[in-house]
């Protein structure tokens, strides 16, 4: 039987590094492949693509492996970056990783693996996948709770996880680095990549502002009181403080702002003051666009835990569909700052079950 060929996802970080390494080990026939999905000067200071490419070709050179280069930048652009401005049109915080992993990672990249004869694409995630008796592919939770990233993952289906590997499903984060070090890769204490996916790390307003110009309009509070400005109420997500530009007011508690309300239609951000007002905790939601990793839905109502944000402790829940691609997800306990555009995802015995946008 032939040995099975697997292209890993390299970025030059330390994670798909380590990934490549432990196939090797194992005894893989391992080549790799760097992405390019955002077209822009490689001079800029905030774009790592050039230097990440270097760190990529070292760990191969190192590992004795093929390099592959692609540029997905079309595909980015029309599968992801269009989505996430119409979210942010319509003022929801869309999260860009989720359609990236989907139509990127897990699509355009499997796709071109298999083109160059490839059995297995494997990436560096913090995520694991099992097979069922019955041939049903689960994707389960990382054996790093910290790092464990199936939050992002959650919308892969059935053909794209039969098609990948995990190695660091079993990992935790300083065992990586310690890997690495090991092996002598110079990416062994590399910063973890906190940017856009793809895009990398820049001053998020700035950035944002090229695509979606300044439409200036007025802070409220919750009674109508004009409290200051703001340059879009798009720029702003629920829960939000920073930026707001409110300072201390005559004859009010001295606590910080928080957004609680965007109303698009009238261009106004409506604040609350004090991390714990009531008006940003709610203990229901509703979700839309829901997606199953098994590919069909479980019998409802289901009793499980959830996540509305990536490395929030999970939280006990019932999830009731309430219309065909609808679902009411009630909460034992308040949560707080549930945002619109971001996802709510499912889990039940360290299986991640799907999940849905929250609405």
């Amino acid at each position: 039987m032939a040995t099975p060929k697997v292209i890993v996802g390299l970025s030059g970080g330390v994670d798909s590094s380590v990934a490549a390494l432990r196939l090797l080990e194992a005894g893989w026939q391992v080549e790799g492949l760097f992405m390019k999905n955002w077209e822009e000067d490689d001079t800029a200071t905030y774009c790592a693509a050039k230097a990440d490419l270097m760190d990529a070709e070292a760990v191969a050179k190192q590992l004795g492996i093929i390099l592959h280069t692609v540029n997905f930048a079309t595909e980015y652009w029309d599968q992801v970056f269009e989505h996430f401005l119409a979210e942010y049109r319509a003022g929801r915080t869309p999260n860009p990783d989720l359609l990236c992993n989907r139509e990127i990672k897990f699509k355009a990249f499997l796709a071109y693996a298999l083109s160059l004869g490839a059995d297995f694409i494997a990436t560096g995630h913090y995520a694991g996948v099992t097979a069922t008796a019955d041939g049903q592919m689960q994707l389960c939770c990382a054996a790093d709770t910290n790092k464990d990233q199936t939050y992002f993952l959650h919308l892969l289906g059935q053909y794209a996880l039969r098609h990948v590997q995990f190695p660091l499903h079993d990992l935790c984060k300083p065992e990586v680095r310690a890997i690495a070090q090991a092996a002598g890769f110079t990416n062994a204490r590399k910063k973890d990549s906190t940017g856009i996916c793809f895009i990398g790390e820049r001053r998020f307003r700035d950035f944002l502002a090229q695509y979606l110009p300044a439409m200036p309009g007025n802070i409220e509070s919750l009674t109508g009181e004009v409290l200051g400005t703001h340059q879009g109420a798009m720029y702003y997500t629920i829960g939000q403080r920073e930026g707001l530009g409110i300072g201390g007011r005559a004859q009010q508690a001295n606590q910080p702002w928080f957004v609680v309300e965007k109303d698009v239609a009238r261009n106004i951000l409506r604040v609350v003051q004090g991390h714990d007002h009531p008006r940003l905790f709610k203990t229901t939601l509703q979700a839309g666009q829901l997606h199953w990793v098994a590919g069909q839905a479980p019998t409802m109502p289901l009793e499980c835990v959830a996540r509305c944000r990536h490395r929030q402790v999970l939280q006990s829940c019932r999830v009731a569909l309430i219309a065909e691609d609808m679902a009411e997800v009630v909460f034992d306990q308040p949560q707080r700052a549930l945002t619109p555009g971001q996802a709510v995802v499912f889990y039940h015995n360290k299986m991640c079950l799907g999940g849905g946008t929250i609405q």
